[in-house]
């Protein structure tokens, strides 16, 4: 069933399937909701299923202002303050990653899963800050030096060549919030996770590479790292009935001995 609603005066969409338990699926940037859709069936018929496309993805708007992971976040937490929901249980990819973990460090919920999450500021070479610098410098000087149009064209050609396909396919106020975004480093409200975590992380990730889960694992209090061997940031698509096994396993409700069926948490494969 498709939801709409209204935050901060845009129209954003979710669609909501199935009974039980309620779980957000939030994607990850240059996505929308439906990057899910090989998976969503698997989660429709255990728990009530939100899938979000976030302001300015899918059929939700686009923000008119610079957006941080802040605004991003009150959204779904105003979604679920109108509906009534409480404690949900969090699936974050990527972006959405950073919006599960700022969620989960100020509000109540039943588990997380962090895959191949956002979150931890990267660390950035000398290389990439003369990258950066330069083009500010260019954007202001070269339509001085030769006149707008020809320098719009040079600038154009140049982040085409070494910016990401991120930015590069984005709107210009998307590559705002893009810019904004990634420079959120998260790591000061990990450890108020209070929520169980499973930290699902392709070994091969040069996106969020496996070093930033280690670091979330570290500081979430009660966290643990699932490794797919050979995985890239989309190790839940390159190896999907591992993800499901320990994404059934982990959700389990508790057996006896208050541990979670089949824990396969700390595991590579």
């Amino acid at each position: 069933m498709d939801r709409d609603y209204t935050y901060g005066g845009l129209r954003l969409h979710c669609t909501e399937e199935g009974s039980g338990k309620p779980l957000f699926l939030l994607h990850g940037w240059g996505c929308d909701g439906t990057i899910f859709d090989s998976v969503r069936a698997f989660f429709t018929a255990r728990f009530r299923v939100y899938t979000f496309d976030f302001a300015g993805f899918g059929r939700s708007e686009e923000p008119r202002e610079v957006w941080g992971v802040e605004q991003y976040t009150r959204s779904v937490e105003a979604f679920a303050r109108e509906n009534g929901i409480e404690r949900p249980i969090l699936i974050g990819h990527s972006f959405g990653g950073r919006v599960a973990i700022l969620y989960a460090s100020r509000n109540e919920v039943e588990k997380v899963i962090l895959v191949d999450a956002a979150g931890v500021k990267p660390r950035r070479s000398a290389r990439y800050y003369w990258k950066v610098y330069s083009y500010k410098i260019a954007k202001r000087v070269l339509p001085i030096a030769i006149g707008r149009p020809r320098a719009q064209r040079m600038i154009d050609r140049y982040r085409a060549k070494t910016g990401s396909s991120d930015y590069n396919n984005a709107t210009p106020m998307m590559r705002a919030i893009l810019s904004k975004c990634v420079n959120e480093d998260l790591c000061h409200v990990m450890p108020r996770i209070a929520a169980p975590t499973l930290l699902f992380w392709g070994e091969r990730d040069t996106a969020t590479p496996l070093a930033d889960a280690k670091r979330m694992e570290s500081l979430i209090p009660d966290a643990g790292i699932v490794t797919v061997r050979g995985g890239s940031h989309f190790s839940w698509l390159d190896n999907t009935d591992l993800f499901l096994r320990v994404a059934e396993s982990f959700l389990a409700d508790k057996d006896t001995d208050g541990s979670p069926a089949g824990d396969e948490t700390d595991k590579t494969e």
